[in-house]
C-alpha cells in the first residue's frame, strides 16, 4: 500500500505548544458583549451581557448593534463577535452572523463541526469555509450556544498576520465565555496519590483514546514525587507487526528536546560558563541576525523565549536540507532573518534560534568540535549520563534501526498507515529544537528531575535548584492563563500550576507534563498524526483523576474524533482519483527552489523538482473553487518529502514566495493570484 501523510494532520514543525494552538497577549479588562454594548445615539435600556471575553492590547474596538470587530494594525485583519438570537442549529448560526456583519458569507462552507460543550457553553462548533489557497487566508466561524442564544465568533485574516498575531486572536478564543461564567478551579485541592487504581484509570483512557483516533502506539509514564509509578507501552511499534511498544521504544520527542536543551544551558550557568543574561555574541562571536541592532540585544535566555520577533522559517529545512546539511546552516539562516513583530512584544516561535542556543552551548563546552558534535557530546555529558537516560540519543539512523515506533499517517481511505521515516532526517541540523529519539522510561527520569528541582532521587542536586526554575519563569504570554518560559510552558487555567511542552514532527506526537504542586508528572509520546488529539484530553484527564474534576476528558476526545473522520470524509469526498491534471503547464519556476516539472510517466502523473531531488505520484486532485488545484501524491518515491501540491491552470507564471503550508500540505500558486478579502 502507498504511504500517505495525512493532510489534516499537525502544522509541519519541529514543535507543536500543547493545547490551544493559538495564543495571547491578556489585556486585563475584559469585554462584555450584548445589548449593552451598542454605543447608538439613543439612549437604551442596558440589557445584561450574552457574553465576555478579553480584548488584545493594542488592537481597535468597533461596536455595532450586534457584533464587536477587532482589529490589528493589518487592518483588513479581523476577529469578530457577532450576536445571533435563538438559530435552529450552528451552521444556521454562522449564516445569520455573516448576513449581520456584511456584506454576506464570502466563501461556500467546506465542513462544520460539532464540538462538545466546555467553558460554560452549551455546544459549539468549528465551520471551515472553501477558501482559495491562493488567497493565503483563513477564515473560520465558531458558533456558541448558551441558554438557546448564538454567539458566532468569525475570524478572517491573513496566514502570516493569522501567525504574527496569533497569540492576540488566541486571546478571544481562549476568553470567549458565556458572561458570568467561571471556570472550574483546582486551588486548594488535595491531590490525591496516583495508586493502581487511578493509574489503571489513566491507561484505560489512553487506550480508548488510541482506539478512537486510531494511534497504533503509545509509550506512558506516570511520576509521582521519586518515583516513577509506571511506565510502558500501549499499542504495536508499527501497524502490520506484532511487535509492542515497550518501556525502552523510542519515539522521536520533537520539540520536547527543547527543555532538554535548556537544562544545558541551565548546567552551564552552574558551572559559571555561561550566564542567562550574557549577550550571544559574547559566548559565540559569529552569530549573527539579519537584523544588526537586535543581534547585540539578544541574550542567551532570549534564544530559547520565543519572544524576539523572530518568525519560523521551517520550511528552508523542510525543502532544502538533508541528512548531509551541516549544522552550521543555523547560523546561516539566522544571519538572514529580520524581525516580523517588536522585540518582547508577543509569542514568535522560533525553532532555528532555539537550535542555536544548543549549538553555543555545545561550542562553549567543545570549542574544538564541529558545532553539531559539540552539542550532542554535551549533551550525552551533562544531561543523559547524570540523569541516566541511556535510551537518548539524536542519530535517527541509530534510532531506526533499533526498538523504535515507526511513524505513521492516514492514507486516502482514512486508515493509519506507516509513514515513510525519511523526513525524521530533516531535523537533524536543528536537533536542539526537536531532534531527540527517547523513550517513555528516559523522558520519565528527566520529569522526575523536573519534580525534583534537579536533585537526583538521592538527595544529589545534580542542576541547581535556582536554575531549573530559572527556566519556568513566566515569560512572554500565549494564553489568558499560560506564559512560554525557557521551552516550557506555565499554564495556570485550573488554578494550580501546570508545566508542559507540545513536541510534533510527521508521524510522531509527544508532550511532557509535571504538577509540582501535586509531585505529579506524566509522559506521552505517540507514533502518529492523529496523536496531536489525545494531548490535551490527556491532560485534563490527568487533572481529573488527580483533583476530581468534572468529567469532562472523554467527550472532548469522542468530539474531537469525530471531527477528524468528519474532515477526512469531506477530503474523500473531493477527490478525483486518477489527477485530472490535464490543464497542468509542464513546468513552473521559482527562484528560490528552482524548477517543478510535471510529466506522465506509465500512464501516471508525476511530479518532481530536479534541484531538490523531490519526486513522487500524484494521486488524486480535489478543486479549490478559483483556478487552482490541489494534488495529493504519494510517498512510495519521495526521497524527502512528498505532499499536497496546488498548481493554478491559468498561468506557469513563477510562484515566488507562495510556496506555503495546509496542515501537512504544501502549495504552489503564482504571485499573481494573490489578493485579500474585503474587509466588512
Amino acid at each position: 500500500m502507498k504511504h500517505i501523510w495525512a493532510v489534516f494532520a499537525v502544522a509541519l514543525v519541529a514543535c507543536t505548544i500543547p493545547s490551544f494552538p493559538w495564543s495571547a497577549l491578556a489585556q486585563e479588562k475584559s469585554a462584555d458583549f450584548g445589548a449593552g454594548d451598542q454605543k447608538t445615539a439613543v439612549a437604551e435600556k442596558r440589557a445584561p451581557p450574552i457574553a465576555q471575553y478579553s480584548e488584545p492590547e493594542g488592537w481597535s474596538v468597533e461596536r455595532r448593534k450586534r457584533v464587536t470587530i477587532l482589529r490589528p494594525a493589518e487592518r483588513t485583519n479581523f476577529i469578530a463577535i457577532v450576536e445571533v438570537g435563538a438559530q435552529a442549529n450552528a451552521a444556521a448560526a454562522a449564516a445569520a452572523a455573516w448576513k449581520v456583519l456584511g456584506p454576506s458569507q464570502p466563501w461556500p462552507v467546506r465542513l462544520v463541526s460539532d464540538r462538545a460543550g466546555r467553558d460554560g457553553w452549551d455546544a459549539s462548533a468549528i465551520i471551515d469555509y472553501q477558501v482559495p489557497p491562493s488567497l493565503h487566508t483563513v477564515v473560520v466561524a465558531a458558533p456558541h450556544l448558551s441558554k438557546g442564544r448564538w454567539i458566532v465568533l468569525i475570524q478572517n485574516a491573513a496566514e502570516d498576520v493569522a501567525e504574527r498575531r496569533g497569540a492576540a486572536f488566541g486571546l478571544v478564543w481562549d476568553t470567549l465565555q458565556p458572561a458570568g461564567y467561571v471556570r472550574e478551579s483546582f486551588t486548594g485541592r488535595h491531590a490525591h496519590k496516583l495508586d493502581a487504581d487511578r493509574v489503571r484509570i489513566i491507561k484505560a483512557f489512553v487506550a480508548d483514546s488510541m482506539k478512537q483516533f486510531e494511534i497504533p502506539g503509545v509509550g506512558l509514564a506516570l511520576i509521582q514525587d521519586e518515583k516513577i509509578v509506571y511506565e510502558g507501552g500501549l499499542g504495536v511499534r508499527e501497524v502490520g507487526r506484532s511487535e509492542p511498544v515497550d518501556t525502552h521504544t523510542r519515539f522521536l520527542a520533537a520539540s520536547n528536546t527543547k527543555g532538554m536543551t535548556t537544562l544545558l544551558l541551565a548546567k552551564l550557568v552552574d558551572e559559571g560558563r555561561l550566564s542567562w543574561d550574557q549577550p550571544v555574541t559574547s559566548a559565540y562571536p559569529a552569530f549573527r541576525l539579519g537584523d544588526r541592532d537586535l543581534t547585540s540585544k539578544v541574550l542567551i535566555r532570549q534564544l530559547v523565549c520565543a519572544c524576539t520577533g523572530l518568525p519560523r522559517r521551517d520550511f528552508e529545512w523542510t525543502f532544502g536540507r538533508s541528512r548531509e546539511t551541516p549544522a552550521s546552516i543555523v547560523f546561516s539562516e539566522l544571519a538572514t532573518t529580520n524581525p516580523t513583530s517588536g522585540f518582547g512584544s508577543t509569542f514568535q516561535y522560533s525553532n532555528t534560534l532555539a537550535a542555536a542556543a544548543g549549538y553555543v552551548a555545545g561550542h562553549v563546552l567543545y570549542p574544538d568540535d564541529e558545532i553539531g558534535l559539540a552539542y550532542d557530546r554535551a549533551m550525552r555529558d551533562k544531561i543523559f549520563r547524570p540523569l541516566g537516560m541511556a535510551d537518548t540519543i539524536f542519530s535517527t539512523d541509530i534510532a531506526l534501526s533499533g526498538n523504535h515506533a515507526s511513524p505513521h499517517g492516514e492514507n486516502f481511505d482514512g486508515s493509519t498507515v506507516p509513514a515513510d521515516p525519511a523526513f525524521e532526517y530533516l531535523i537533524e541540523p536543528y536537533r536542539p529544537a526537536g531532534g531527540a529519539w527517547s523513550s517513555a522510561h528516559d523522558m520519565a527520569l528527566y520529569v522526575r528531575n523536573e519534580l525534583l528541582s534537579g536533585a537526583s532521587p538521592e538527595g544529589k542536586q545534580l542542576f541547581s535548584r535556582a536554575n531549573m526554575l530559572e527556566r519556568r519563569k513566566p515569560g512572554v504570554p500565549i494564553g489568558r492563563n499560560s506564559r512560554y518560559g525557557l521551552g516550557l510552558v506555565e499554564d495556570t487555567s485550573w488554578g494550580v500550576p501546570v508545566f508542559h511542552h507540545g513536541g510534533g514532527m510527521p508521524g510522531y506526537q509527544t508532550d511532557v507534563i509535571f504538577v509540582p504542586d501535586a509531585g505529579v508528572g506524566a509522559v506521552l509520546l505517540t507514533n502518529s498524526n492523529s496523536g496531536s488529539h489525545l494531548m490535551a484530553p490527556f491532560l485534563r484527564r490527568l487533572l481529573e483523576v488527580l483533583y476530581d474534576g468534572l468529567p469532562q476528558a472523554e467527550s472532548d476526545v469522542r468530539s474531537a474524533a469525530a471531527m477528524r473522520l468528519g474532515q477526512l470524509e469531506q477530503l474523500r469526498a473531493e477527490l478525483t482519483t486518477p489527477p485530472d491534471a490535464a490543464h497542468l503547464e509542464k513546468e513552473y519556476r521559482s527562484p528560490e527552489l528552482g524548477r517543478l516539472i510535471v510529466r506522465s510517466v506509465g500512464g501516471r502523473r508525476i511530479w518532481a523538482m530536479p534541484s531538490r531531488r523531490h519526486s513522487s505520484a500524484m494521486l488524486s486532485s480535489p478543486r479549490n473553487p478559483s483556478s487552482t488545484m490541489r494534488i495529493l501524491s504519494s510517498a512510495e518515491k519521495c526521497r524527502r518529502v512528498c505532499r499536497r501540491m496546488s498548481f493554478t491552470t491559468a498561468s506557469a507564471e513563477a510562484f515566488a514566495g507562495d510556496f506555503r503550508k495546509e496542515g501537512l500540505g504544501f502549495i504552489f500558486v503564482p504571485s499573481s493570484l494573490r489578493r485579500s478579502p474585503n474587509p466588512p
